[in-house]
């Protein structure tokens, strides 16, 4: 069973075409026109060992909103198609991550309903000129659109680069955990109520 995605969303403002393999080696092919950001979501697939490929057009002249949020939102849609009916996953991941004085913890459930705690304060607003609040909006983009349950919480750091990528590898590696295929469990969905 091939555990992959292939999906394009567009609107007036944004153009995302998302390519997924859950069962990848890590490789990342990423042109959103943000490199801070390509170098997360790069992040995401090395230590998420997926397969992604994004490619996004957006109102960039206006500013990063709307191609981050909408990045976000398509990522969400191609996991829920590519773990389709959730079957032998192990469902629930988590991950620390450690960057030089910064650590960030991830939780995530493959649960079927969305929701975000989202706990992550940087000391600067920008990263280069990438505007760190607009994680935030990728995050739920994300969750509202996979129907994930994500916890995320920085526990320290001082560099806002340091911090994010933390972040980002840890989301990977929950990832990474949750859409594990269980041994033990071949072919049943990790629910006492049978679906997700």
């Amino acid at each position: 069973m091939a555990r992959t995605a292939d999906l394009e969303r567009n609107t007036a403002e944004t153009q995302v075409r998302i390519r997924l393999n859950l069962d990848g080696d890590g490789q990342g092919l990423l042109e959103t026109g943000l490199p801070f950001l390509d170098h997360m979501l790069d992040q995401v697939a090395r230590h998420g060992s997926m397969d992604l490929e994004v490619r996004a057009q957006g109102d960039l002249h206006i500013d990063a909103h709307h191609t981050v949020e909408d990045i976000g939102i398509a990522l969400g849609q191609a996991l829920a198609i590519a773990v389709g009916d959730k079957r032998g996953i192990r469902r629930y991941g988590h991950a620390y991550v450690p960057l030089d004085e910064a650590l960030s913890r991830v939780v995530v459930d493959i649960s079927g309903r969305p929701g975000l705690s989202y706990d992550v304060s940087f000391t600067r607003a920008r990263v280069g000129n990438f505007d760190v609040d607009l994680f935030l909006e990728f995050f739920q983009g994300f969750v509202n659109h996979a129907q994930v349950t994500l916890h995320i919480d920085n526990l320290k750091g001082r560099n806002a680069h340091h911090i994010a990528e933390t972040v980002f590898k840890a989301f990977g590696r929950a990832l990474r955990m949750a859409l594990e295929l269980d041994p033990r469990l071949p072919g049943t969905v990790p629910s006492t109520k049978g679906i997700l």
